[in-house]
């Protein structure tokens, strides 16, 4: 299973850190990745890692603003997220890939819930 958690209501240029647990079989995967789908918009690609860490990959949109980051301790991905802005409002979710690393929805195998983000501006 996948936890998502850590979304809520932000003002614009505003912070926040989403988690996601990973438990059970996810826990084997070899990545993990965050995507997100704003209203009326089609999911997409936000970040990935490799468990390992040594991989990530970033859309261009949140480069230098997001910074995804693994602790295989605790089995938890997480992303940070820094000077939001109101297009960043989406929901977020998070997901597994036995694959690897990618930027493509259809690489990965398990999907958590959503957890929601609000950018007021």
């Amino acid at each position: 299973q996948l936890q998502a958690s850590g979304g809520g209501l932000v003002q614009a240029g505003g912070s926040l850190r989403l988690s996601c647990a990973a438990s059970g079989r996810t826990f084997s995967s070899n990545a993990m990745g965050w995507f997100r789908q704003a209203p009326g918009k089609e999911r997409d690609f936000v970040a990935a890692i490799s468990w390992s860490g040594i991989i990530t990959y970033y859309a261009d949109s949140v480069k230098g603003r997001f910074t995804i980051s693994s602790d295989n301790a605790k089995n938890t991905v997480y992303l940070q997220m820094n000077s939001l802005k109101p297009e960043d409002t989406a929901v977020y979710y998070c997901a597994a890939s036995w694959r690897g690393v990618s930027k493509q929805q259809d690489e990965y195998d398990y999907w958590g819930q959503g957890t929601l983000v609000t950018v007021s501006s």
